[in-house]
């Protein structure tokens, strides 16, 4: 859908209120009822209505009416929801042309008051080239439901924050502005990207200090998972600039090593074709220091992680709690442990705590029969007892016949009192109500006195 901002004009205070009063219902509605938008959006007679209509036209909003009568926000309704709060905060005062189409996200031109220009990344998730997102990535963690604006609201969060961290510790990435819902603002970056640059004044260097970026992200704990020609912008001067952050992980991840092979791989791949260069990728295993060059390849067994790791900070992808307690107690021990005594102590640990487990279960079960076998002998105790003050005259089979019912009595009687135990003592709802009506008074003192009518 194209960004028209010129419709933005024509919108009113009230539009922007029946807007954001939609996007507060589809925090629990999928289609938000027209009530439930009425009743938010607070407009008086009936004007909420009105501008339903008004914002149907410019198709900020979709109107659904296969199960209900109601509307959800459009990927353009939430556009300008985002760029009216920045321009309120003063972040820019024009939109401009558009410079960027991705998978997931449009870039654009927007200029400040005193003319500086910078970059407006609108994340778009869901395109029919990018739905399986669930799969991909790990936004929605243990959630179950999704929409795709929230989703592109949770992208955009992350892009911002990893590049506000790499900012700080002097990565090549742009400086981030601001953020609000799916829109982030970062500087515009002068350069082109890597995949039209045909020719290079220094081919090696330029591919000596991308891998350099590769090995020190892996240093403080991330790994890009998508660092190719299209995600790498290069100036007239050969400068570096790395951009597109959501789906970086950390180096913790399961596939971590993967990730960052691929990554290294592309680089390899994209230098060996574009510029004709050869490697000569013979590393020796034996030596630990990492040595970026052209004829070198990065091994992620050798890279040594910096002790201020930035998924810590950021809670990158694939970094748990569990995992930094572990890292930190194995960084303490200074010790390497092969992954035969990983392993023998993670089946050691488990067969403890599934015999402990199992003790406990037997201690239980013990203590619930020498209860039930306690409760069984008083009850024939007192049986016993009931029989001996009866008359003997009684045969054996009416005594056997006695003892049982007495049995049954004294075992719902103890049910019973088990059940109220675990009731707190408190009776139920219905006991309570039972003998009540709204007269105040009861059922039986009504029956007795038409009863003493009648005789």
């Amino acid at each position: 859908m194209k960004l028209d901002v010129n419709v933005l004009r024509y919108l009113s205070k009230d539009d922007f209120r029946v807007l954001t009063a939609v996007e507060m219902g589809m925090r629990n509605h999928e289609i938000v009822p027209s009530e439930l938008v009425d009743r938010i959006a607070g407009l008086k007679h009936g004007g909420t209505y009105k501008v339903l209509k008004n914002l149907l036209k410019y198709k900020l909003l979709h109107h659904d009416r296969s199960k209900y009568d109601g509307f959800r926000l459009t990927y353009l309704g939430y556009d300008f929801l985002a760029i009216k709060t920045l321009v309120n905060r003063g972040v820019f005062t024009g939109v401009g042309r558009q410079i960027g189409v991705g998978k997931e996200s449009d870039i654009f031109e927007v200029a400040q008051e005193d003319g500086t220009i910078l970059a407006m990344k609108l994340h778009r998730l869901g395109r029919t080239s990018f739905r399986a997102v669930k799969s991909k990535r790990d936004y929605l963690r243990h959630r179950s439901s999704f929409s795709w604006l929230y989703l592109s609201r949770l992208a955009a969060l992350k892009e911002f924050a990893f590049m506000k961290a790499l900012q700080e510790h002097d990565f090549p990435v742009p400086k981030a502005i601001d953020c609000n819902r799916h829109c982030v603002i970062m500087s515009l970056v002068q350069g082109y990207p890597m995949v039209q640059v045909k020719q290079l004044q220094n081919p090696e260097t330029v591919f000596e200090k991308i891998i350099g970026i590769v090995v020190r992200l892996a240093e403080h704990g991330l790994i890009h998972c998508d660092f190719n020609e299209f995600n790498i912008m290069i100036d007239d001067e050969e400068k570096i600039t790395m951009i597109d952050f959501p789906q970086m992980v950390s180096v913790s991840h399961q596939n971590a090593q993967m990730y960052f092979d691929r990554d290294i791989e592309c680089i390899f791949k994209f230098f060996r074709k574009r510029f004709n260069m050869t490697f000569q990728e013979d590393r020796d295993d034996d030596d630990t220091e990492v040595e970026v060059d052209e004829n070198s390849r990065p091994s992620f067994y050798d890279i040594t992680k910096d002790a201020n790791a930035l998924d810590r900070e950021l809670e990158a992808s694939g970094f748990t709690k569990k995992e930094q307690n572990d890292l930190d107690k194995f960084i303490e021990g200074g010790l390497e442990k092969s992954t035969d005594s990983d392993e023998d102590e993670e089946s050691d640990d488990e067969e403890q705590t599934f015999e402990s487990n199992e003790e406990r279960n037997l201690n239980e079960m013990n203590s619930l029969q020498l209860q039930e076998e306690n409760r069984s002998d008083e009850v024939e105790a007192e049986v016993e007892l009931d029989d001996n003050e009866k008359s003997e005259s009684s045969g054996d089979d009416e005594n056997e016949a006695e003892r049982d019912e007495e049995l049954d009595k004294k075992l719902g009687k103890q049910r019973r009192r088990a059940m109220a135990a675990a009731r707190g003592g408190r009776k139920s709802q219905s006991s309570r109500n039972t003998y009540k009506d709204k007269g105040g008074r009861s059922q039986n003192s009504k029956i007795h006195s038409n009863m003493s009518g009648c005789w």
